[in-house]
């Protein structure tokens, strides 16, 4: 079994990572930028290594730098948790080249799976139904033009190298797309260092369904059912549930195969995600697989009381697949919901920044809080927007949602603005709760703004948190272990 992994992100994957590391007795070596190195990711390690100053380029995105520090650290492994390099083949190939273990699928598996265009032809030869659109064949501006004709709109221009909704846009009508395609030619070039774009036609009233699979060395695939994620603001998701209300068990049963099939495809070894588009008259299409932790894992664990990250440690160290999650032994339990918090404008969704002068996680059964932050913590712009997850379980859909709109009333945030007030929005539409949802449901909810924190509890956060700059105020939230007066427990 692996004794040490260098985490190879920041933030609350970070976070997340390192506990699980601890429980299975694996130091956690942490990395982080020089304006990082106050972060909450860097005290949840046993010891952490500098990358360094500099944009995320020059550090965390840096192949160099990071395999340098997994070096000067002395680890055995390198997780890369999800974003930054974790989609990134050559450096999976550099971790593997330095003589560490890469907890991740095969470099090659990734390769094929990063690139939309090869993706979707090596879904089609195993079989599986892709979202029409172009190829590989079309590739010029006046050949995606007459490709949009013969496939009619609306479409979706799309990075052939993205994620994250980066580098895609709707057109519906064919005159925009000239301008479409030339601006999503410069969002990729600049966001994954190539302007390769494709076409898919776009899905009224659609809906996101995505599938957990696992591999091991020896061949095994299974996957661990599916994440309803069509809650999407811009083309990325803000909410996600399992199980989906859209699957009946003769429909989940296929994708699940489909899931399958498709990380058989690729050889595929560790956690995956297998994403399909599944429209209005239940027919389901393959859209992308991410070859990584997906953010909205915590509730597939919730459902299934697993963890996931010591799975993907475990298989990275040689073990096949349990036993128990072969042959259908497995059945998720009660339902789950997860909400993304980000440091954003709940109605145009840009970022903000700021410091947190309170921060305070809803609790109670069922509830649980990823976070990379804490009160105090600066948010800054150069790094991802996301702060936090609330994951909630209960017996059943009703139930979930329920839990989930108490604790998201209780969750305390000031300092800076988040999408909270539109995850409420989401939480009390009647057209969540009826389960008949689809990617367009964001739009259509009423305005939702947050409502004024009043003066008091500015005064009162302040307070609290004291002033970093001045030596003599509290710079951390106040534990009772300084207090020097006669406290003592149980008064």
């Amino acid at each position: 079994m692996i004794k040490s992994v260098l985490i190879a992100n920041r933030g609350e994957i970070a976070v997340r990572i390192a506990r699980t590391a601890r429980e299975m007795g694996i130091e956690a070596i942490g990395v982080y930028a020089r304006s990082d190195a106050e972060s909450l990711h860097v005290r949840h390690m046993a010891r952490s290594v500098p990358l360094g100053e500099g944009p995320p380029l020059e550090t965390y995105l840096s192949i160099p730098r990071v395999i340098e520090a997994a070096r000067r650290a002395g680890v055995e492994a390198v997780h890369p948790g999800y974003g930054f390099l974790s989609e990134n083949a050559e450096f999976a190939r550099a971790v593997e080249e330095a003589g560490l273990v890469w907890i991740g699928p095969p470099a090659t598996a990734i390769e094929i799976m990063g690139d939309k265009l090869a993706s979707r032809r090596r879904m089609k030869d195993a079989g599986l139904p892709v979202v029409p659109g172009s190829d590989e064949s079309v590739s010029d501006d006046d050949a995606l033009v007459r490709k949009a004709t013969e496939l009619g709109v609306p479409l979706l221009v799309k990075a052939s190298g993205g994620g994250g909704g980066k580098g895609m846009s709707r057109v519906d009508r064919l005159e925009d797309l000239p301008g479409a395609l030339a601006e999503a030619r410069r969002v990729a070039r600049a966001a994954f260092g190539s302007d390769r774009v494709y076409l898919e036609r776009f899905f009224e009233r659609a809906r996101h369904i995505e599938f957990q699979v696992f591999g091991d060395r020896a061949g095994s695939i299974v996957h661990l059912f599916e994440r309803e994620c069509s809650v999407q603001r811009r083309h990325q998701k803000i909410l996600e549930e399992t199980p989906s209300a859209a699957l009946d068990a003769r429909l989940r049963e296929s994708m699940g195969r489909a899931a399958v099939e498709a990380a058989r495809a690729v050889s595929y070894v560790g956690a995956g995600t297998v994403e399909f588009l599944l429209d209005e008259r239940k027919n389901f299409y393959f859209l992308e697989m991410n070859t990584r932790l997906q953010v909205e894992h915590p509730i597939t664990e919730e459902t299934l009381g697993l963890d996931l990250v010591r799975s993907q440690i475990q298989i990275a160290s040689g073990a096949s697949l349990p036993a128990s999650w072969r042959g259908g032994k497995l059945a998720p339990q009660g339902h789950a919901i997860e909400l993304r918090l980000y440091a954003e404008d709940p109605v145009t969704f840009l970022p903000r920044s700021g410091r947190l002068l309170a921060f305070e996680v809803p609790m109670g059964p069922g509830v649980r809080v990823d976070a990379g932050v804490e009160q105090g913590s600066p948010v800054g712009l150069e790094y991802d927007a996301l702060l936090a997850k609330l994951v909630v379980l209960g017996p059943d859909r009703r139930a979930a949602i329920e839990r989930a709109r108490r604790a998201a009333a209780d969750w305390v945030v000031i300092g800076v603005e988040t999408n909270l007030p539109l995850l409420q929005a989401v939480l009390a539409s009647k057209e969540f709760a009826s389960g008949r949802y689809s990617t367009d449901l964001i739009p259509r909810l009423p305005e939702r703004k947050a409502p004024p924190i009043p003066d008091a509890a500015w005064i009162a956060a302040a307070l609290a948190l004291g002033d970093p700059a001045e030596p003599g105020l509290a710079a951390h939230r106040a534990e009772p272990w300084d207090d020097s007066s006669a406290w003592r427990p149980g008064l």
